[in-house]
């Protein structure tokens, strides 16, 4: 006996055709859960990706427990993988670890509303790289995020983006991983990124 796989069907999407998507913020609202996948809507396209694998993953995971003092402290809340809505183009981002206070506003039940998040954190994989070095500086800017990390195995790099002025960050800081970076107000923490590569 040949063994077959099984997937799961998903309904199509069957709307009157005067209903259809028109504009791909439409066409994001209407696709169904999709598990394992990262849904993203960057610059006008719909990205589909899969997440992270473990030691990505890892990473993200690793920084949510070494920031959880100052969440704590704050009363703040911390996210993995969350829908966050960028005010103005309406782009669609999922951060591989945000930070935002538990009252943050929502667009619609499932997005973090930009103009509300503290900070964001991207681990840059292969799949990823174009996105969270050029593209994401530009948008979590725009959205009004004060703090905007981005960690790079791939270069063994962290970089660090704030102080926004004109819907671009002003204060761009590189460094190798595993330094100590400061991670400035409204956070005001020390984050030592060799922790990260254990």
């Amino acid at each position: 006996m040949v063994a077959t796989e099984h997937r799961p069907r998903v309904k199509p999407y069957t709307a009157p055709e005067d209903q259809l998507p028109t504009t791909v913020r439409e066409l994001f609202d209407a696709l169904p859960p999709l598990p394992g996948l990262r849904v993203e809507v960057i610059e006008g396209k719909v990205l589909v990706s899969p997440v992270g694998k473990p030691p990505h993953q890892a990473i993200a995971y690793e920084l949510g427990v070494l920031l959880a003092p100052v969440i704590r402290k704050e009363k703040w809340q911390g996210y993995g993988g969350v829908n966050i809505s960028i005010e103005g183009p309406r782009d669609i981002l999922v951060p591989d670890f945000a930070i935002a206070p538990k009252n943050c506003a929502l667009w619609g039940d499932s997005e973090l509303r930009s103009s509300g998040v503290i900070m964001v954190v991207e681990v840059v994989s292969p799949g990823s790289v174009r996105e969270d070095r050029k593209v994401k500086p530009r948008l979590y800017a725009t959205g009004g995020i004060p703090i905007f990390l981005v960690i790079d195995p791939l270069e063994r790099s962290t970089t660090l983006y704030s102080t926004i002025l004109d819907n671009a960050y002003q204060v761009v800081n590189r460094q190798p991983l595993g330094q100590v970076i400061h991670l400035p107000a409204p956070v005001d923490f020390d984050l030592d990124t060799a922790l990260l590569m254990e």
